[in-house]
């Protein structure tokens, strides 16, 4: 069974000194005021940073899950259809693209603990 809108929620809850800002259709993620995702409750999807290697592999695995949403220097980020990725998967996901974007302190202090 795949994930929804509430499992993202939680999942990014978790994180540290995260900040969500509602917009009409999307909220968005920062850490440090950097953005490391976006949720779009109507189409069940969000999109987070990952590495290009990552983006292209996740695509290229699953791409009736996966989507390339845009690269922007050396992220790419992916489009995630929250239906066809279990709560653990997400998971990782959710962490990692927080990883790539909070401060060096925020990492080393959470260390590898993944949100559950």
């Amino acid at each position: 069974m795949g994930c929804g809108v509430d499992d993202v929620l939680e999942l990014v809850g978790q994180l540290e000194d995260v900040t969500r800002s509602e917009h009409d259709r999307w909220l968005r993620f920062q850490v440090a005021r950097q953005t490391f995702g976006y949720l779009w409750p109507a189409t069940v999807t969000v999109g987070l940073k990952q590495t290009l290697a990552e983006q292209l592999g996740l695509v290229a695995e699953r791409p009736e899950v996966f989507e390339v949403q845009f690269t922007a220097g050396a992220f790419g980020w992916v489009v995630v259809h929250l239906e066809g990725v279990e709560r653990d998967e997400l998971a990782e996901l959710v962490f990692e693209a927080w990883r790539l974007t909070a401060p060096a302190p925020l990492v080393e202090a959470r260390a590898d603990r993944l949100p559950v």
